[in-house]
């Protein structure tokens, strides 16, 4: 396996550059631009330094399956729930903070609520794919119905509310992930 090589792929996937991921670990962009190259090893402390950055570990890393999970079944969601705020919520794809995006159900019975979130970096996307929610956005509100989405960069902070009397279920997206 050639260490430096796929390193250097993974950084190019999360579109980082030698001197922003040497940054990101605390190392010269000297010695990455070495690692990449094979002309120096890291440490394995350097190496899982490197490789949380880049979003993997070290089994992942050295595991030999290449292929790229691309569906995923029941089985592989995870949900919890919050009996008093009244929502469910399902990671639909597993082990998604990894990725660029992550996507969620959340499903809000009658009077329910999502936790506040405070700002951040990214962008957040909502369907609605049952019922109506209220997303309030800093001291905003907006009224989103079953066939709508909205979209926003969450700048305040945010939350969506079930003021109706059936549940509702909103397909959730943010990036990065944050959920």
């Amino acid at each position: 396996m050639n260490i430096g090589e796929k390193i250097r792929r993974l950084r190019i996937e999360k579109q980082l550059t030698q001197e922003e991921l040497a940054n990101r670990c605390e190392l010269s962009k000297g010695f990455i631009s070495q690692v990449e190259n094979e002309l120096t090893s890291p440490s394995i402390a350097t190496l899982v330094d490197i490789l949380e950055t880049l979003g993997t570990n070290l089994t992942e890393f050295f595991s030999d399956a290449s292929e790229e999970k691309i569906t995923f079944t029941y089985e592989d969601m995870f949900e919890t729930e919050n009996e008093e705020l009244k929502y469910k919520l399902k990671w639909l794809i597993p082990n998604a903070q990894k990725n660029q995006m992550e996507p969620i159900m959340i499903t809000l019975e009658a009077n329910g609520r999502y936790i506040e979130e405070e700002p951040h970096e990214g962008e957040e996307f909502g369907y609605v794919l049952s019922g109506s929610i209220i997303l309030h956005i800093g001291n905003k509100k907006f009224k989103v119905k079953k066939g709508e989405s909205f979209y926003f960069k969450p700048k305040s902070n945010h939350y969506i509310s079930n003021n109706g009397k059936t549940q509702a279920k909103v397909l959730w997206i943010s990036t990065p992930p944050s959920f």
